[in-house]
């Protein structure tokens, strides 16, 4: 068996499995804490402090521009992954060299003076990220076996969703203290890539992989990269619509609770910090909830739908409280419900995306182009929202539209044939 064939083989070993569980969830949690503690509260505050004049606008130019340019970095990055012949296989140099590119880019976000060159540094980090990002997901196909794939799945995005508790409570309670937060924010970012090959088990060598695979000119690796899976795909194509709805319901409001806490509840600067520290309290305990119970369940009675609808119905009720209640107790059950809800989403959303593939062999590609539904998504859901909040004055309208934005989620994963 060659080389490359070898690193596709799933590993059997229960030891294995919990070393990928454990490297994948210290990937979520430090990333999650990285983006979050930045792109969340630091950046938001930063803006404003700038006297930049619609700063929520301005967020959601960066969000977006930083999304579209994470779309082609995912694919190439990808498509590259797949054929990298290296003593160190095919993903783990992609991993190791983006966590230092990641992890420089946020700390830079702590030096410019205006928008624009703080546009530049987040794009240039997102580029850091998904050289970590794609081929880590990779791993998933490449190294873990289906049946134990839901619970790997359960510590990315659980992980991920703990990251993102643990990133704005440090946020706000730097808030008054920017430049410690963004160097807390780099060395998160480099930790989360440097830690995620250490901890893992080691990929097998590549650089034996046949020619004709690592031996295309570079203008064939573009092309291919930027094709996407166009046989026995509807699955895929379902799960692309499911993941990028629910990423787009998931941004409108979790990127602007800053400026919620302060424009729609009616807070200060310090009360709304104060506020998101509790939210990420309270997210953190629950996300953790729901990773430990929905990945195992889903592998145990082999289900990825149903978890999934569910997580749908408890996220659209979650972010129904705070368009009812619009107070702090609002924003609370918001994040106690909702990041529940988003919690047991991506403890499957991993493991339901590798097995609906088209092609295990081009996985770290086709792994690539579901990316673009976390980077459209990410880019419309702030677009939605400073676009709302634009022409009406008011962010009550973004929560119904984030709920039906949900509801398509539900509907589309319940369309899914391949599996239960």
């Amino acid at each position: 068996m060659s080389s490359a064939a070898s690193s596709a083989a799933p590993s059997s070993s229960a030891v294995n499995k919990w070393r990928f569980t454990a490297a994948f969830m210290c990937f979520a949690v430090l990333s999650g804490a990285a983006f979050y503690m930045t792109m969340s509260v630091m950046v938001p505050q930063r803006l404003r402090d700038l006297g930049i004049e619609n700063s929520t606008a301005v967020l959601g130019a960066i969000n977006s521009a930083g999304s579209i340019a994470s779309i082609f970095i995912a694919l190439f990055v990808g498509a590259l992954s797949d054929r990298t012949a290296s003593r160190w296989g095919r993903r783990t140099p992609w991993i190791f060299a983006g966590a230092f590119v990641y992890g420089i880019c946020f700390w830079s976000l702590s030096r410019p003076s205006n928008a624009v060159i703080i546009g530049i540094c987040y794009v240039l980090a997102l580029v850091g990220l998904n050289m970590v990002q794609a081929p880590i997901y990779a791993r998933l196909s490449d190294q873990v076996e289906e049946k134990s794939r839901a619970t790997v799945s359960a510590a990315i995005g659980g992980g991920g969703v703990i990251g993102q508790g643990i990133g704005t409570l440090i946020g706000s309670s730097l808030i008054e203290n920017m430049e410690l937060g963004f160097v807390c924010a780099g060395l998160c970012a480099l930790a989360a890539g440097v830690l995620s090959v250490i901890v893992a088990p080691r990929e097998p060598s590549s650089k034996d992989m046949p020619k004709d695979t690592t031996g295309k000119p570079m203008w064939k690796v573009v092309v291919e990269s930027l094709t996407p899976p166009l046989k026995d795909c509807a699955d895929f194509y379902r799960a692309f619509i499911c993941r990028t709805c629910l990423i787009v319901a998931y941004q409108m409001v979790f990127s602007y609770q800053l400026y919620i806490l302060q424009d729609h509840v009616g807070e200060t600067k310090l009360e709304a910090a104060a506020s998101i520290q509790i939210i990420s309290v309270i997210t953190m305990i629950v996300s953790m909830i729901a990773s430990l119970i929905s990945g195992p369940i889903a592998d145990a009675l082999h289900r990825r739908k149903a978890p999934i609808v569910v997580a749908c119905i408890l996220f659209a009720i979650g972010l129904a409280m705070p368009w009812i209640f619009p107070t702090q107790m609002g924003m609370f059950l918001f994040g106690g419900i909702a990041s529940f809800g988003y919690g047991m989403y991506l403890s499957v959303d991993q493991a339901l995306n590798v097995d609906v593939l088209p092609n295990k062999e081009t996985a770290g590609k086709d792994l690539g182009f579901m990316n673009i539904a976390t980077c459209a998504g990410q880019a419309i859901g702030v677009a939605i929202t400073s676009s709302i909040v634009t022409v009406t004055g008011s962010y009550v309208p973004v929560f119904p539209t984030a709920i039906a934005m949900t509801a398509i989620a539900a509907v589309s994963v319940l369309g899914i044939k391949r599996v239960r």
